[in-house]
């Protein structure tokens, strides 16, 4: 037992919302029960089976509205592991379900047997035919495709608001399309081929020409079944006019029974069924796409209207001028959407009353692009529109930054509208489409259907193929709001159906909330149809029961999760998953959304209960201790919540008062410890790499491994013991050199001046010289304290720095230049909430400047490249991210070499100061996919922008010698070196 060690009970709630109706029961705080978890565990392996409640809990909620705890989770690794999983619950009549990115709305993620990860070990990208097609493992994210293909000037068809997010794998499964897919462009029609392993165990790959006969002597039965189904359809012309019908708008409600009108042979009709099926035919192993052109030239506006459906009327006018896509937000959307970064404040006094279009154009050329704007504004001088467009005239804008703040707003709509519902309410995500003539009327019917019922909700849709979304908040541990909830999806789904002849899920897949009517869509004849192909392909029912097939005509309303109220920082959190392939540890412990799901069970939870127990016992390290604390999920999440701050609120609540004094003593005497630190990594050089891991591992047992580093054979020898001079007098600024970098030296082979020399020589070669500060030495930027919740020692820190840099750079006058991006944003908006009320006035003063800011902005102009190298792979680090930084990296860079490469995979190295010592097992998944990438060719030089994060990131590659970019900036404006 390590001598300092967390208690569990830091963190227990001392007040809940429990006993809950959802909580989960005591008897079920062991986790998996056996035999199941030994039986797995003998079939696949112990690493690849979660059994833990912890494990359980952090599974059993995603976007939806829905709630089922699973019996085990699965971490599937391949094919030969999903037909072992089938295999087994075929023989124990179980149930399977898959679970990708859990971004899905209606609870299609969601199991309560055997749920299967195959998200983990399922991503990847190859681009065939010069970027015609691709091939995508189901774990990939759109956006990961599209930025690979971006390079060959392509992209996929599907574009749902949640691409940042959600995997190949779950759109085709639910025939996701979003914003400018349509009924032409989504899964369904362009999806080329895909490799599926049925239910039986039979891995069918649709592209193979033989798959057709190897399907037949594996599985006549199936084919047989299938042919007949084709020709029964196709016998019956009036359900064939049905059919066709149907899918004229966006309809994914079901399954797509075209596909045997389209579908000449059982594999073709298999590849049909197979997009929209929600996981309930078999398992999808991998897809190849027709891609589309990237039409790179945008016109895009935001206009406004005086009501929704003065809206929608103008909708049809700018289809018929060509636009791509057109966004339809009432007045409760924007009005919400002031959560999300960037959009106009006044927006939140917008009247109700108002709604908007985002109306866009693409063209694959400049006379394209000015065609359709003068068609736009033909259509813009018939439209009497309201404030705040400002005039017809430029209503349409072709800056890139304008755009991405425009579909920023509209893509937070289920996430920026679900953040500000009131506290302790369930959301629910519905999508419908009408024929898009008829979509005036469905908002009005719509808005008054809601306000009937009680309901203050949000509309927002894809209006230029008449599909509209809506959200609904409600109590559901409250048995009058889930009646007042049901009463109001039967008068709805009858309004659809027999008002406008729509369909009740346009692009969210059927789900656990429209499956019981089904067959009020689709009536009695194609419902059983599609019945007997669920019979036909899964004849022992083990994939996802009553996800899309449900008799229960109140189906609907079980598993409907309650949503306990947890921290403040955290309790807008509808748990959309948004945030999750940001996060650094989502392949080691948790995710951001984990982290909040597993509270809010706690809540749920009378406090000394057993599941509380178990979930505290596993929380600290797999929730506190592994978070890096990078707080990228607050980028990624719409309304900003920052988890990565709840975590380090966690990680000081655990502090005992002693530990706060030691950190607070500490941060008084940081000069002797700096000195202290340097002399140490000095002597480690003499010492051995072998020796100081077996003495810091020792240490760290004995200790505790959050609290003691462990040495890693990537750590760089000492910096210089004096740092370069400097003269104050004609300076153009003061350069602060981060402590790291003042203990820290260079990586190991590097042969060039020390970072603080290199900042000093380019800034004097620019005209711009930069003065050292002599007594920086003992001064911090106070993250180290910071990051592991060490309140005490913030304060301390954070104030001493401020009141020097107000010295240094004579009261705010001289820019302050910090050579490390962490430290940046520490010195620039961290360390602020701890300051005096004195000392936030002094802040409010100073200018600090990131080095590389500094560099692009101040030197690169003054200065002349003398040689450049002709490859340089990049890492931009996360608080440039934060600092909104990338562009200069990447401008500084591309004046060193003639080709600069940022990875794909590129992400928070998850070294955060010494996070990646005290659980490298962190860094090493963090940086795996961009390893690989990296790895996986020859770069002339490696280039970063923080000295930890080069840490990392040589670790992770075995030491290719990462530096920062100002290091090569020098060398590239070097005098008496021969120019290359």
């Amino acid at each position: 037992m390590p001598l300092l060690e967390p208690k569990p009970d830091a963190l227990r709630p001392t007040a809940t919302t429990g006993p809950a109706p959802d909580r989960v029961p005591d008897r079920r705080s062991t986790g998996t029960p056996e035999p199941l978890r030994g039986d797995l565990v003998a079939l696949l392996g112990a690493d690849k089976v979660l059994h833990k409640i912890s494990d359980l809990v952090r599974y059993a909620s995603d976007a939806s509205p829905y709630r089922f705890v699973p019996q085990v989770v699965v971490l599937a690794e391949d094919v030969d592991d999903i037909s072992a999983v089938f295999s087994y619950a075929h023989g124990k009549g179980r149930n399977v379900v898959f679970r990708a990115a859990g971004t899905s709305l209606n609870g299609q993620a969601q199991g309560e047997d055997i749920l299967v990860d195959v998200r983990r070990h399922w991503a990847g990208i190859e681009v065939l035919d010069d970027g015609a097609r691709a091939r995508i493992r189901p774990g990939t994210t759109v956006l990961r495709a599209n930025a690979t293909l971006a390079r060959h000037g392509r992209l996929l068809g599907p574009d749902p608001a949640s691409a940042i997010a959600c995997t190949l794998g779950g759109v085709v499964a639910n025939n996701s399309s979003g914003m400018t897919a349509g009924t032409t462009r989504n899964s369904y029609r362009t999806l080329a081929s895909l490799t599926l392993v049925l239910p039986s165990g039979t891995i069918v790959d649709t592209a193979d020409p033989a798959a057709d006969a190897e399907l037949a002597h594996a599985e006549p039965a199936l084919c047989a079944g299938l042919l007949a189904l084709k020709a029964e359809i196709e016998a019956d012309p009036q359900l064939v006019t049905r059919i066709r019908a149907k899918y004229e708008i966006k309809n994914t409600n079901g399954y797509r029974l075209d596909a045997f009108l389209d579908g000449a042979t059982p594999v073709q009709i298999l590849r049909g069924l197979m997009v929209g099926s929600e996981g309930t035919l078999g398992f999808i192993a991998e897809t190849v796409f027709d891609t589309l052109p990237l039409d790179r030239h945008t016109s895009s506006a935001l206009l406004f209207f005086p009501t929704l459906r003065a809206a929608a009327a103008a909708v049809p006018r700018f289809n018929e001028a060509g636009a791509r896509a057109v966004e339809i937000m009432d007045g409760n959307t924007l009005r919400a959407s002031v959560r999300v970064a960037g959009v106009p404040a006044d927006w939140a006094e917008l009247p109700k009353e108002t709604a908007a279009l985002l109306v866009e154009f693409r063209a694959p050329d400049q006379a394209g692009q000015q065609a359709y704007e003068e068609a736009a504004a033909r259509v813009l001088a018939e439209l009497e529109l309201v404030a705040p467009v400002p005039s017809i005239t430029n209503a349409f804008t072709r800056d890139a930054a304008v755009i991405g703040g425009y579909w920023k707003a509209r893509k937070a709509f289920v996430t920026a509208v679900g953040g500000s519902r009131p506290s302790g309410t369930t959301l629910i995500t519905e999508d419908f489409a009408v024929p898009p003539s008829r979509l005036a009327d469905a908002c009005a019917a719509l808005l008054e259907l809601q306000t009937r019922h009680g309901f203050d909700a949000a509309v927002a849709g894809h209006a230029a193929h008449g599909n509209l979304h809506f959200l609904l908040a409600f109590d559901a541990a409250k048995p009058a709001d889930v009646q007042r909830y049901a009463s109001f999806m039967d008068e709805f789904c009858r309004l659809t159906v027999q008002r406008f002849d729509g369909s009740l899920k346009a692009e969210h897949a059927t789900g656990r909330n429209i499956a019981p009517f089904l067959e009020l869509e689709w009536g009695p004849r194609a419902t059983e149809l599609m019945w007997r192909i669920k019979e036909l392909v899964d004849p022992h029912g083990i994939l996802a029961p009553r996800v899309l097939l449900d008799r229960d005509p109140k189906g609907h309303l079980r598993g409907l999760k309650t949503i306990p109220e947890v921290e403040a920082i955290a309790d807008p959190c509808i748990e959309c998953g948004f945030c999750e392939p940001t996060c650094p540890s989502e392949d080691v412990t948790t995710t951001p959304r984990q982290r909040i799901v597993l509270r809010r069970e706690m809540m749920r939870q009378e406090p000394e209960s057993p599941v509380t127990d178990e979930l505290l016992a596993s929380y600290g390290y797999d929730a506190v201790d592994t978070c890096a604390g990078d707080s990228t999920c607050k980028l990624a999440c719409p309304v900003g919540i920052d988890t990565g701050a709840m975590m380090k609120d966690f990680r000081h609540r655990r502090h005992s008062p002693r530990e706060e004094w030691t950190a607070a003593q500490t941060a008084r005497r940081f000069k002797a410890v700096e000195r202290s630190a340097r002399l140490a990594v000095a002597a480690a050089d003499r010492i051995g790499d072998r020796l100081l891991e077996s003495l810091t591992g020792a240490a760290r047992k004995a200790v505790r491994p959050d609290l003691v580093p462990e040495w890693l054979p990537q750590i760089p020898g000492a910096a210089a013991r004096t740092l370069p001079p400097t003269r104050k007098v004609g300076a153009a600024a003061v350069y602060y050199p981060a402590c790291v970098n003042r203990i820290f030296g260079e990586p190991a082979g590097y042969r060039g001046p020390s970072l603080p020399e290199a900042l000093v020589a380019v800034s004097r070669r620019a005209g711009r010289p930069v003065w050292i500060p002599p007594d920086v030495a003992g001064t911090c930027c106070a993250t180290i304290w910071h990051s592991k919740g060490y309140d005490s020692g913030t304060t301390v820190m954070a104030n001493r720095i401020v009141e020097a840099a107000w010295g240094w750079t004579a009261g705010g006058r001289l820019p302050l230049v910090v050579d490390a991006s962490s430290c940046t944003l520490g010195i620039a908006h961290e360390v602020v909430p701890y300051l005096t009320p004195d000392n936030r006035a002094l802040h409010a003063e100073l200018t600090v400047v990131d080095s590389i800011v500094w560099a692009a902005g101040e030197l690169l102009p003054h200065l002349e490249i003398l040689r450049t190298v002709d490859s340089a792979v990049l890492h931009p680090t996360c608080s440039m991210r934060h600092l909104g930084d990338e562009a200069q990296l990447r401008e500084v860079a591309e004046a060193c070499a003639r080709e600069v490469v940022v990875p794909d995979d590129a992400g928070c190295c998850a070294f955060a100061g010494d996070r990646g010592m005290l659980h490298k097992e962190l860094t090493e998944s963090a940086t795996a996919k961009e390893a690989a990438e990296v790895t996986a060719r020859h770069f002339d030089t490696y280039l970063s922008a923080n000295r930890m994060c080069e840490i990392g990131m040589d670790h992770a590659t075995d030491g290719l010698g990462y530096h920062s970019v100002l290091m090569e900036l020098e060398r590239a404006t070097r005098p008496g070196i021969a120019r290359t």
